[in-house]
């Protein structure tokens, strides 16, 4: 680990002098060279913290064999925090240097769907609709609404989203999976606590080289927009179809009421969509394949349950509960989400 850390800091220093050049703006690797110094900073600081803290302990074992015994044990004292400090130091410099998901600093497409439950599932969809909506709104990412099938009662059986700005891909992909609700539903008349579920994948956003569709592989068609009723249904056909033949994936974007609008979205889902099919083809199960991140939406495939009576939200793969469901479906995931990114980084450094 120490060998590859002084050439990542001889790395940095080389660069460091490279920008700091008279006129190196005008190079045309500056903007090249910039990201990639950004990228190396917070490695070797952390670095320099631990050289730091590994020459304050040895000076303080070193000090403690000359100092009487008062001293000494104040030396040895500060000498064994230091110790301490320099191990969670390492522990640092082990994440930091974990190969990166090339996707993380991507945008993403967020796909809703309501699973078993029925309408109670429709309307556990839109507070999970919701919820990330808040969320992307205390990060400052971007929302943008491709298809949003909504129902009579205020629930939604789908919605499609796309997701814009920094780390927006990883900030959201631990979401993926069946989500589970348990409550009694306003309908009901006895009281009795329902369980419903419903469905969550997040998928990076493909990059235009990436993914290539071929006119011949493609069939478009158009209809009108569907909706709750009254004035939210469309009288022209503006909705888009898009179908792949190779693959079968078929993706519909009726939200926007201009069809090159609603085109132009359709396709970016569905880029999105081959990119996560073929890239999980590739890798074969060390991916997660988006029918495998979702399932089927049967109760008993969950990644994560809402249990309203307890007002706990228990995430069933790290086995961590939270007790604050007013806060979290208002969007204030980021203690879950982290200990989601903690646990992945932890299982990625045991080698599973």
């Amino acid at each position: 680990m120490f060998p590859r850390l002084e050439e990542i800091c001889a790395r940095y220093d080389a660069l460091s002098e490279q920008l700091s050049a008279p006129d190196a703006y005008l190079s045309a690797d500056f903007a090249k060279c910039s990201k990639e110094r950004a990228e190396l900073e917070e490695i070797v600081e952390t670095y320099r913290v631990y050289r730091r803290t590994e020459e304050e302990m040895n000076a303080a074992f070193a000090e403690a064999e000359h100092e009487t015994e008062e001293m000494r044990e104040l030396l040895l004292e500060e000498g064994h925090a230091l110790k301490e400090r320099l191990h969670t130091v390492e522990e640092q410099l082990k994440l930091l240097l974990l190969p990166k998901d090339k996707n993380d600093e991507r945008g993403c497409t967020l796909e809703i769907r309501a699973g078993a439950g029925g309408e109670e599932a429709a309307l556990f969809a839109y507070e999970l609709y919701r919820m990330y909506m808040g969320y992307c709104e205390k990060h400052r990412l971007t929302w943008e609404v491709a298809d949003l099938n909504e129902t009579e009662l205020g629930g939604i059986k789908e919605a499609i989203v796309l997701i814009g700005g920094k780390d927006a891909y990883k900030r959201l992909k631990y979401e993926s999976g069946v989500h589970r609700v348990q409550r009694v539903p306003e309908t009901e008349s006895q009281g009795r606590i329902h369980t419903s579920t419903c469905t969550v994948a997040v998928l990076p956003e493909a990059e235009e080289v990436e993914v290539e569709i071929k006119d011949e592989d493609i069939r478009i068609d158009l209809f009108r927009s569907s909706g709750a009723g009254g004035q939210k249904v469309n009288k022209t056909e503006t909705a888009i179809r898009i179908t792949h033949f190779p693959t079968g994936i078929v993706v519909t974007c009726q939200d926007e009421r201009s069809q090159l609008k609603n085109k132009e979205k359709a396709f970016r889902v569905l880029k999105s969509r081959l990119y996560d099919y073929y890239a999980s083809r590739a890798v074969g199960a060390e991916a997660a394949n988006r029918r495998s991140l979702v399932g089927t939406g049967d109760r008993s495939e969950r990644i994560r349950t809402y249990n309203f009576p307890q007002s706990r939200i228990t995430d069933h793969r790290i086995g961590l509960s939270l007790h604050n469901m007013e806060e979290f479906l208002s969007g204030d995931l980021d203690e879950m989400t982290e200990a989601l990114a903690r646990a992945d980084a932890a299982r990625r450094l045991a080698g599973e």
